[in-house]
């Protein structure tokens, strides 16, 4: 530990961010290939109204991420905490309980799903047209939502144990299996949108079994048996509240995604969402890797600002916003130079392709500054400001995009659909230089204060 907090606190600032942030980078990437590789290999063999299906879908997902992310977050929490204090034994408890609530949670949801599946899809923003095609995918993947949930809940027990690349090689082993298994299930056995459901159960499946061998040969602390497994009320509600704040943020996406698939419907149709599944398969590219630098970014300021070293807190911030601007302009590039070709690699509809044009390059016309907003949140979540943070994680999706995307319509039709986007974009922008300032004065006044003191002293 001296020796990760040395560097933390001396190592070259670029070298050490990438350092950080690669697992979590190649982490990211990897979970949103899944979504991404479905799409592609759905859209050309089976057509675009099966992209609207699984897009209809993605609010689903990502109501059992957020679960995943309830047990699997709270449960590090207590986990790192535990073996920093040397407390194997709570650490393994809390590490049963939460796949004990995970799995329970799972059973509950995945038998809502299954009974009222075409009214939840309707609901969510299915037509006629797409409806089959919606159900027939949700129906194959409620089988691997188990796996799905269990398989994201292990990984941050396993970034809880400091093993960050083996969470890494467990995600890597699950997209790469789904790449290859999609086409052979899709194209090879002619079986649609169900192959690339089954294809993507059988690789979330193989993530598990791999995480259950890491578990047992990997070296890892983790060595369930019945006494781990047993559920401790006082354990699961700590659990629990520590990972409630997560588990909200994803709920929140995943309405705000809800609301935004059924105003794309009542103001273009069918046609529309299709555009809008691929353009979130796009958008996820770019978003994921500033995500994952924004993980990797967090322990280096935590650790610096709780050493005082404010100088160094500053300059990781601006080693951050380049980084994850340089991102997002390299996104904007794409988005707006070659929005045909980025659609054409999901269909060859060419009314698709010439439609999707406009949104992707609205939705990507203040892509350069994604960056700030999830800097600016991870940044003061890292120095122990919960307000700031609260309010920046907050703002894009609830306070700012549900309102604008409702509202917008009304006065631009379906223009104004695309427009909400670099609307809420400069909008969150201006809230985060806002808070940022503040903070960069008070820390300003720290540094002045102790270059003060050493000149006194």
């Amino acid at each position: 530990m001296e020796k990760q907090k040395k560097q933390i606190l001396n190592e070259d600032l670029r070298k050490l961010l990438f350092k950080f942030s690669l697992p979590a980078v190649t982490g990211m990437l990897v979970s949103a290939l899944y979504n991404f590789a479905d799409t592609i290999f759905v859209g050309n063999g089976v057509g675009p109204d099966a992209i609207a299906g699984l897009t209809v879908v993605l609010p689903i997902l990502i109501f059992i991420i957020a679960v995943a992310l309830l047990t699997g977050i709270g449960a590090s929490s207590i986990i790192s905490r535990a073996l920093g204090r040397g407390d194997e034994k709570r650490a393994l408890i809390a590490a049963g309980n939460s796949f004990i609530i995970n799995i329970v949670f799972n059973i509950i949801l995945i038998a809502c799903f299954y009974f009222f599946m075409e009214d939840i899809l309707v609901f969510l923003g299915a037509s006629a047209n797409i409806l089959p095609y919606a159900e027939e995918y949700l129906s194959i993947m409620l089988f691997g939502f188990i796996f799905f949930s269990l398989s994201i809940n292990s990984n941050n027990l396993i970034r809880a144990e400091g093993k960050p690349r083996a969470s890494m090689y467990v995600m890597l082993v699950g997209a790469v299996l789904n790449i290859i298994l999609d086409p052979i299930f899709i194209f090879v056995l002619d079986m649609g949108v169900r192959g690339a459901a089954i294809a993507t159960v059988i690789s979330q499946a193989v993530s598990m079994i791999f995480i259950i061998f890491y578990f047992r040969y990997g070296g890892s602390v983790y060595r369930f048996n019945r006494k781990v497994l047993r559920p401790d009320f006082g354990i699961i509600r700590e659990i629990l509240v520590i990972g409630f704040p997560s588990f909200l943020l994803e709920i929140i996406g995943s309405v705000l995604f809800m609301v935004f698939i059924k105003v794309v419907r009542v103001y273009g149709g069918d046609q529309y969402i299709t555009i809008t599944g691929i353009g979130i398969r796009i958008i996820d590219l770019i978003f994921m890797p500033i995500i994952g630098i924004s993980h990797g970014f967090s322990p280096i300021v935590g650790f610096n600002y709780g050493a005082e070293n404010y100088r160094r807190v500053k300059a990781v911030l601006r080693e951050g916003l380049i980084w994850t601007s340089a991102i997002a302009f390299a996104g904007f590039i794409f988005m707006v130079a070659f929005p045909q070709v980025l659609i054409g690699i999901f269909t060859d509809d060419p009314e698709i392709i010439n439609n999707g044009i406009t949104p992707l390059r609205l939705i990507a016309l203040l892509a350069p500054l994604w960056g700030f907003p999830i800097l600016g949140g991870a940044f003061f979540q890292a120095i122990g400001r919960a307000r700031p943070a609260l309010i920046l994680n907050l703002a894009r999706q609830l306070i700012l995009f549900i309102p604008a995307v409702i509202i917008m319509p009304m006065f631009f039709d379906l223009l104004g659909v695309w427009i909400s986007w670099p609307l809420t974009d400069f909008l969150s922008v201006i809230l985060v230089i806002v808070f940022l300032a503040r903070e960069l004065r008070i820390i300003n006044r720290k540094i002045s204060a102790g270059e003060e003191s050493a000149l006194s002293a």
